[in-house]
């Protein structure tokens, strides 16, 4: 059973996410909160397996809420999905760099939104590709590299780098292993180790990681 936490100061958005998420046998959601200070907690009383958070919240707003959340250990299990009224706030990067493992238009058609919980709460992908593409040319052209992050890049090996530059354009474990012609477990396997070696708490910050490190470029896809 995946457990879902709803953060949103609006509840009407609350009510709606929790009438569709009700209805699937296998997602449940534990409990609502209508800000960051009330989402910290009830994650800490719930550990839902995926938290859905509005970006903009009165109290404390979803990036600082997500922030405190990547960095309390207890916490690793929960994934965090940022919620926003336009499909490229200009928050998002923030929200992922917090630790965000991605993020939902509040106007997601419901299929999309049920399959984008399932993929959260097994922390397979990140975001679809197109998404991502939008989130490389418009937030990670800017930053310089930063140097640790390319020299913790020298410890990969080949093969890990090559499917950390794939995860960043988007591809699921099986489409890695498709296109390195392995199996996905290996695929899964080169991408957790590169997830240890580069610190990344989750793939949202792996991908980041993979950007500023120098190992993908914007325009190389």
């Amino acid at each position: 059973m995946i457990r879902v936490l709803l953060v949103d100061d609006q509840p009407l958005i609350r009510s709606g996410f929790r009438a569709l998420l009700d209805l699937e046998h296998d997602i449940e959601v534990v409990a609502e909160a209508a800000d960051g200070e009330e989402c910290l907690t009830l994650i800490e009383e719930q550990l839902p397996d995926v938290a859905l958070i509005d970006i903009q919240m009165p109290v404390m707003d979803g990036i600082e809420a997500t922030r405190r959340i990547a960095a309390n250990p207890a916490l690793a299990g929960v994934h965090v999905v940022m919620l926003t009224n336009y499909g490229m706030d200009e928050y998002v990067y923030d929200a992922m760099r917090a630790g965000a493992a991605g993020f939902l238009v509040k106007d997601i058609v419901p299929e999309d939104l049920l399959h984008a919980v399932r993929v959260a709460a097994r922390g397979d992908a990140l975001l679809a590709p197109s998404i991502t593409r939008k989130l490389i040319h418009r937030y990670l052209t800017q930053p310089p590299p930063p140097a640790r992050a390319g020299a913790a890049l020298e410890e990969l090996t080949s093969r890990e780098r090559e499917a950390v530059a794939l995860a960043a354009h988007g591809l699921t474990n099986d489409q890695i292993a498709d296109r390195m012609v392995i199996s996905p477990m290996t695929a899964k396997t080169h991408i957790n180790r590169a997830m240890t070696k580069l610190h990344a708490r989750d793939r949202a910050q792996l991908v980041i990681r993979a950007f500023e490190s120098g190992l993908v470029s914007p325009g190389n896809s």
